[in-house]
């Protein structure tokens, strides 16, 4: 049995985190984040989008202060689990989904793996300690956490990212009521005068303060973004279905460090190896439910993902998609769904394409679904297919 705060007690917790399935280990103290002003000033021009959660003065506060949530908070263990699967021959056109996305839901998988820890280390202390686990999941600033913990640096693209491993890392904090032995920070920020990630990134979201404009980004569109996705983006969405990986991809860490993991929580489930396009096009509130059951997909809800697979199949150009857009557009009770569908049915440039815009322009009461339609026939006459 080691004590509490020994040098013993933190060896212990990180050899027991890697035997569980973490890559990255390391310690720091629950000081307040020397980064909050970055954060403030984020909220305060809105770059949050509609995530309100975010900017309410509770989540304010907490993130400026470990104590504030967890009074007896002593240290922070933070971990980093590698999630990019292993590669698959490609199949195009197809759409894509971001690497963390493609397996079991990482909140469970960590979550679970993190209570095995706190039970191995309530043994090895030889009493309980309060606690609290989260995995994107906190009002904690963890990608400052983890450099604090010495795990590696903020990258221009916001990710954090690790010498050894690269950015294709998901994080976890544990807060505890123990005195664990704090690492050194990472000291160096290893991007240097590299902007890959920015000319990258399709809607340029990234910001030269490290951080994003969640309202231009990919990932924020097909996934947080309940409602419309701008017409102006709709194109840069290109062919992710949900999230977006661009920024990681063209990143010369990860080109030369990251490795896929074996990790089969982390290895694609057969609906996504690759995703059926036209399937979803067409999927129930029942086969999505069974089909994405466990899955990160769940998080976009049924509407997100169809709207998501509807501007895919728009940028993509499948002529074979126009039967099941034309479904969503003259039957679908949701005007969300129906508008996307019309912007994409304009873009597919044929005939029947048009045709089934003519018919929904005849019966069709929404507002903003009959300016969709208009703008989409007139796109259609354009291309001389009215």
């Amino acid at each position: 049995m080691a004590p509490p705060g020994s040098a013993e007690l933190t060896a212990f917790a990180k050899a027991e985190a890697q035997r569980l399935g973490f890559d990255l280990v390391g310690v720091t103290t629950p000081d307040p984040p020397s980064h909050l002003d970055v954060y403030e000033r984020w909220i305060a021009e809105g770059r949050h989008g509609e995530m309100a959660y975010l900017a309410t003065d509770r989540a304010r506060q907490r993130r400026a202060d470990p104590r504030q949530i967890m009074p007896q908070c002593r240290s922070i263990l933070v971990l980093g689990t590698s999630y990019l699967p292993r590669p698959r021959p490609t199949v195009a056109p197809a759409a894509r989904v971001a690497a963390y996305a493609q397996g079991d839901d990482y909140h469970d998988v960590l979550a679970a793996r993190l209570h095995l820890l706190i039970a191995a280390l309530e043994t090895q202390a030889g009493l309980p300690f309060p606690y609290r686990i989260y995995s994107d999941t906190g009002p904690v600033l963890e990608r400052e956490l983890a450099q604090r913990a010495g795990l590696g640096w903020i990258g221009k693209n916001s990710c954090l990212i690790n010498p050894q491993r690269g950015s294709f890392v998901l994080l976890a904090e544990v807060l505890l009521g123990l005195d664990l032995v704090p690492d050194q920070p990472f000291p160096h920020d290893r991007c240097g005068t590299c902007t890959r990630c920015l000319e990258a990134c399709p809607t340029a979201s990234i910001l030269a303060d490290r951080t994003l404009d969640a309202r231009r980004c990919i990932s924020y569109l097909t996934i947080e973004a309940k409602g419309d996705i701008p017409p102006s983006l709709r194109p840069a969405v290109g062919d992710w279905l949900f999230g977006c990986d661009r920024c990681q991809q063209v990143c010369p860490w990860n080109a030369r460090f990251a490795s896929p993991t074996s990790d089969p929580a982390f290895q694609p489930r057969p609906v996504l190896d690759p995703p059926d396009l036209l399937g979803l096009l067409r999927m129930s509130p029942e086969s999505y439910r069974r089909d994405f059951r466990g899955s990160p997909l769940l998080r976009a809800k049924r509407h997100g993902l169809l709207r998501n697979a509807i501007v895919v199949a728009g940028n993509l150009g499948l002529p074979g998609a126009v039967s099941a857009l034309a479904g969503i557009l003259l039957h679908e009770e949701e005007p969300l769904l129906r508008a996307h569908a019309a912007w994409a049915l304009g873009r597919l440039g044929v005939a029947e394409a048009a045709s089934a815009l003519r018919t929904a322009l005849s019966s069709e009461k929404e507002v903003k679904v009959r300016a969709e339609v208009e703008a989409a026939l007139g796109k259609a006459r354009s291309s001389g297919e009215g």
